[in-house]
């Protein structure tokens, strides 16, 4: 058996994540057969060329094709047996129509509508092709939450009732004292954060700052002078930083980076087409809150993937029975059918989706055995018109006529 060794890279002041300690990674037998996880390390760069949420659109345009380019990762190849993706009847015309007004007007740089596992439509922008890849932002939390489960059902995890400072003894003693789990997966530890994109000193902006100062121990060592700001379990605040606890729990428990898991788990279970970029942090682990990079075609197959339970080629179950219906349900509830499940935001409809900043999403929508996968480069990280447009279009396509 090989054991990988992770090398380090001036390119990982990644302004968006980041974490801690230290491992070797010995493959299983699976994901050996599947192909080597190699690591792709970047020419040095000037931490301000970095800054990703301060990149302008010219900037966004290019590089987030192109990330392996400017920040340290794993190249994970792409499965031997890919998911053939046919075609079924398109969308009318009028869908048609819609979505490709919504591409040019959101900047979009590609969107896949999957229904019942056919093709319905398929079309790009910004100048992206079927084999480029982009990045996913946030939506890689929804990656690393399937992670989470695969590693239930292998047997590494006990409980998501267990504290998380068994799994990361260097949060004993900070405000994730008895924080469990599953409070870290639905962002419920009532510690505070701030995940503002767009103010220089907000929390998620700090993390590159704290990769220059404690390297390898980056993570928790801003984790752990957060202070507490609600009872655990009783407040939802989105935290990047938490994703990225979540990720360095499954890597001290399986043994392998979130790349070379996720290589058996999820490229080869799902059949992805294309080789997938995942960033690595100054320890060599790969950042579970963000940045792994895939072609459109493969979010989608992800999305289709998720929406059959998460079951391998062979009909191995890759998560527990019944993960994804609790995984992709509000266990944290906004109100109306809205709220957070395990790293997935919830729909009205027993719908769920991931989402990144941006732009990016995949949508699920398991009565109408709908994928729609959507990469973008917004104007701002955020919007919620754009967003909320996007949903309805999912909605639309979920009430057309299949043929």
């Amino acid at each position: 058996m090989r054991i990988s060794r992770f090398g380090l890279s001036a390119g990982l002041s990644l302004a968006l994540a980041a974490c801690s300690g230290s491992y070797g990674v010995e493959e299983s037998a699976s994901a050996q057969q599947l192909g080597e996880v190699t690591l792709v390390e970047p020419a040095a760069r000037a931490p301000s060329e970095l800054q990703v949420l301060f990149w302008n659109d010219e900037q966004r345009n290019a590089r987030f094709r192109d990330m392996e380019s400017w920040f340290a990762g794993h190249e994970v190849p792409a499965s031997p047996n890919p998911t053939t993706l046919e075609k079924g009847a398109p969308l009318s015309a009028a869908l048609q129509g819609e979505l490709r007004a919504y591409i040019e007007e959101s900047n979009a740089a590609g969107i896949m509508v999957l229904q019942g596992g056919k093709v319905r439509f398929e079309e790009y922008g910004l100048g992206m092709s079927e084999t480029d890849r982009w990045t996913s932002f946030s939506v890689a939390k929804s990656f690393t939450s399937t992670l989470l489960g695969a590693a239930v059902k292998d047997g590494f995890i006990a409980s998501l009732d267990d504290p998380i400072t068994q799994y990361i003894p260097e949060l004993k003693g900070s405000a994730y004292d008895g924080v469990t789990v599953e409070q870290i997966a639905t962002m419920t530890s009532g510690v505070a954060w701030n995940e503002n994109y767009t103010d220089p000193e907000s929390d998620v902006s700090q993390l590159n700052k704290f990769v220059v100062e404690f390297g390898p121990n980056a993570i928790v060592e801003q984790m752990k002078r957060l202070k507490r700001e609600a009872p655990a379990g009783e407040k939802f605040v989105y935290k990047t930083g938490e994703t990225n606890l979540l990720g360095l729990l499954i890597e001290n428990v399986v043994g392998l980076s979130l790349a070379e898991y996720s290589q058996e788990k999820i490229v080869g279970a799902a059949g992805l087409e294309g080789a997938m970029f995942w960033m690595t942090d100054p320890r060599g682990g790969n950042i579970g809150g963000c940045c792994l990079s895939l072609r459109l075609s493969d979010y989608a197959r992800v999305g289709e993937f998720v929406r059959k339970g998460a079951v391998g080629p062979d009909g191995e179950a890759i998560v527990p029975q019944g993960w994804f219906a609790k995984a992709g349900s509000p266990l944290v509830d906004f109100g109306n059918g809205f709220g957070y499940g395990y790293q997935w935001w919830t729909y009205p409809g027993g719908n769920y989706g991931a989402q990144g900043i941006f732009g990016q999403s995949i949508a699920i929508v398991p009565q109408a055995d709908l994928v729609v996968a959507v990469i973008s480069n917004w104007p701002a990280a955020q919007s919620g018109p754009l967003r909320n447009k996007g949903a309805g279009l999912v909605a639309k396509i979920a009430f057309s006529p299949r043929e």
